[in-house]
């Protein structure tokens, strides 16, 4: 699951790589390049000074980054993803300390700076660094502990943004010393070379993961990271009210919209927010959200399946962790599944169709050899029936015989009818589902078929009837074919056998063998044919004719 694919969308997506990451490239460190030259030349490094501007600016990015990371958390929490928890860490923290920041603006909310507001920035992007390499991390074994955590995660930190603003406003040290117009303290600087590593180590991990899931999201992550390194590095270096200042602001803005548009782009694609955010989950997340979705779409067919109304599962889904949109396409999806398996699940017999939703393995090509019961039928006579008929009195007798026959061997007995073959019927017992005594479904449904078509010759009495062959043994069952289409067979000497003793049935017989008959027990009643030589067969075969049975 999200592994890169060579064929459709993923192929395009995994083509696409290299000329996105050779345009990342080339544009990723144009803001470091323009920042070295301007460091060099410092007369270019020009002055531009609007506190007004300054606040509202930095204000708005903060907010709109907290809105992103609350909605992160959200989703986080709803489909208990410890990668996308940590993400949205990181985006609150750089968040919330960059709000610090804006009120460290002079001459807005204060008469001027203090240490608090002024080295908020850079210990805001430290800690949210320490997120952005934990999101990064391998975290299928480790994740449960981060979400058992979480909540003193958050909690934790907006103390720690509570108490700084507290302590920065009330004046008290060390954060409430005045400082000049947001010159960073001596020695702050440092925190820059472990944030740098971390970043770093947070962005090609992300590069690594888009490489094996070419999402958006994943690539628009790692890109933000990089943008906060580089933003890290503009602190550092940067001369408060001129360019290099003015860059570390854009460049923490442009992180952000970053994630805001990655998130986007997969919102319109998924149509939810789960989905916005869906190329950040773990795969143990994705795996889960497919096992929802199947058992609520499971769920919802059952339901029109059996009439029943859909409004109580859509509800639990939309109350549990469903948005309305993913409600909407679930029951879309489920009624377009139903009308799918209304077209297709008359070409399936019955049993299979079962065994298929409850076992999907079963559609895989190869078999295994069981025990079975075989019965095998025809319409003696059909031939020259067909030749005095026209096809469509044909056609209408043999639906007419198969509409009596289906309810008997199919669905009372639970027969595995494997193919209709003209005017014969294949029939299989214990093929899919265990049936202990399948013997005795045999003879059942070789009964049943036979009174059947007695109760229509009487009406009809010039159509053929069916004689029919019913054996025991081992026989492979299973799938054969090919990817693109497949039949589910039983194939084997008893599959054989029960179409020759069919052969050797008069009209309105059933011939059974001897292996079947001791499965049937006293109830049955038979008379012995005698030991026959069947073509195909070197041994004789002991064979009845079944007259009556009931168990």
């Amino acid at each position: 699951m999200g592994e890169a694919t060579t064929s459709g969308r993923g192929g395009e997506l995994a083509r696409g790589i290299p000329v996105r990451a050779a345009a990342l490239i080339v544009i990723l460190p144009l803001p470091l390049a323009g920042l070295a030259l301007l460091v060099s030349r410092p007369r270019w490094d020009v002055m531009y000074r609007d506190d007004p501007i300054h606040f509202w600016i930095v204000l708005l990015a903060a907010a709109i980054n907290v809105g992103l990371g609350l909605a992160t958390s959200e989703t986080a929490r709803k489909w208990g993803d410890p990668r996308l928890f940590l993400v949205s860490m990181a985006l609150l923290t750089s968040a919330g300390f960059l709000g610090l920041h804006a009120l460290a603006t002079p001459r807005v909310l204060l008469p001027g700076s203090n240490t608090g507001f002024v080295v908020a920035n850079p210990i805001g992007l430290f800690l949210a660094a320490g997120f952005a390499a934990g999101s990064a991390l391998g975290l299928e074994r480790h994740g449960a502990a981060v979400l058992r955590w979480r909540g003193w995660i958050r909690a934790a930190l907006g103390l720690v943004v509570a108490a700084w603003a507290a302590v920065s406003l009330a004046g008290l040290p060390p954060l409430g010393e005045t400082v000049p117009s947001q010159h960073l303290p001596a020695g702050i600087g440092l925190i820059g070379i472990p944030a740098l590593a971390l970043y770093g180590f947070a962005c090609a991990r992300y590069v690594l993961l888009y490489r094996r899931r070419p999402r958006t999201l994943l690539l628009a992550v790692a890109v933000a990271y990089a943008l906060l390194a580089e933003a890290m590095t503009a602190v550092v270096f940067s001369r408060t009210w001129h360019v290099t200042w003015w860059e570390w602001h854009v460049l923490m803005a442009a992180s952000f919209a970053t994630i805001a548009l990655g998130a986007r782009l997969e919102y319109r694609r998924e149509r939810s927010l789960g989905g916005a955010f869906g190329g950040l989950y773990l795969e143990s997340t994705l795996e889960r959200i497919d096992r929802r979705h199947a058992d609520a779409l499971g769920e919802l067919v059952a339901a029109l399946r059996s009439d029943e109304p859909l409004s109580p599962i859509l509800e639990r889904a939309r109350r549990e962790w469903a948005t309305a949109e993913e409600a909407a396409l679930l029951e879309r999806s489920a009624r377009q599944l139903r009308r799918v398996d209304e077209l297709f699940r008359p070409y399936v017999s019955p049993q299979l169709a079962r065994g298929l939703e409850e076992r999907p393995e079963l559609a895989s090509l190869g078999g295994e050899q069981r025990e079975v019961t075989v019965l095998f039928a025809d319409l003696e006579g059909f031939t020259s029936f067909s030749e005095r008929h026209q096809p469509d009195e044909v056609i209408s007798m043999l639906n007419t015989y198969w509409s009596a026959a289906v309810p008997v061997v199919a669905e009372r007995e639970g027969g595995l009818i494997e193919r209709f073959a003209g005017d014969a019927i294949l029939v299989v017992f214990n093929a899919v589902a265990e049936q202990p005594a399948h013997a005795a479904r045999g003879a059942r449904a070789a009964i049943g078929l036979r009174d059947e078509a007695d109760a229509i010759a009487r009406t009809h009495p010039d159509w053929p009837r069916f004689r029919i062959g019913v054996n025991t043994g081992p026989a492979v069952v299973g799938n054969v074919g090919a990817s693109g289409m497949r039949s589910f067979t039983a194939i084997g000497d008893t599959t054989n056998v029960s179409a020759r003793l069919q052969a050797v049935a008069r009209t309105g017989e059933i011939v059974i063998s001897g292996s079947t008959l001791a499965g049937l027990g006293p109830e049955a009643r038979a008379e012995p044919i005698g030991d026959l030589e069947l073509k195909g067969r070197s041994e004789p075969v002991a064979t009845f004719r079944l007259v009556a049975f009931s168990d």
